[in-house]
């Protein structure tokens, strides 16, 4: 076999990674940009920088509201929106009842755990 007739198979063979790999980065862009068009006032959101804060204006289309504390509301570029939190059950919502019994400690009056 002549190299030259090998060729085009290496060329076919290095472009179909980069071209599969190219969709798959097109579609999670545009599930991202989906989701930021998609905020709704009371959404809890985690900013590119890490910041976890509570969306509370939608109004513009640039831009989003977000609250990162008590009566602390910064403006923000949509885009910089990561990702949206799923909320979870509230922590105090557990009970004794729902732990896993590894995690039900005993407390004498000292405050001792026993066993």
């Amino acid at each position: 076999m002549d190299l030259s007739q090998l060729f085009p198979l290496f060329i076919l063979l290095l472009f179909i990674p980069i071209f599969l790999s190219g969709r798959k980065q097109r579609r999670q862009m545009a599930e991202m940009q989906q989701m930021q068009s998609d905020l709704v006032v009371g959404d809890i959101v985690v900013t590119a920088s890490g910041l976890r804060a509570t969306v509370v204006d939608v109004s513009y289309k640039e831009t989003v509201d977000l609250e990162i504390a008590d009566d602390v509301i910064t403006t923000w570029v949509r885009g910089s929106v990561r990702e949206k939190v799923v909320a979870s059950e509230p922590a105090d919502a557990l009970t004794n009842d729902d732990a896993p019994p590894s995690l039900v400690k005993d407390n004498d009056s000292n405050g001792a755990t026993q066993s």
